[in-house]
């Protein structure tokens, strides 16, 4: 189930953000997000809590909780499963 989360993450992200030179396995789960090799700034990690809010109905309301989920994209599915047990388990 993880997986599978992460590969949906993988290409939410990649649509989101529109990185047209990224493929879903070119994002390795434990990489960080933010100033990492994806170039992903503050301007695109609003992009992504829009994205998680509207797809997963899942709340980033502050800063704090922001840059934990934002550490990794494992970091990011943990937050997403951890908040959202009923659809994803």
């Amino acid at each position: 189930m993880v997986d599978e989360l992460l590969g949906e993450l993988r290409i939410k992200i990649i649509e989101t953000l529109n990185l047209i030179d990224v493929a879903p396995e070119n994002i390795e789960a434990d990489e960080p997000l933010v100033g990492g090799h994806l170039g992903i700034d503050s301007i695109d990690v609003l992009e992504l809590v829009m994205m998680i809010e509207k797809d997963y109905a899942v709340k980033i309301d502050n800063k704090d909780v922001g840059a934990k989920v934002f550490a990794s994209l494992r970091s990011m599915a943990g937050y997403i499963r951890e908040n959202t047990p009923d659809r994803l388990n």
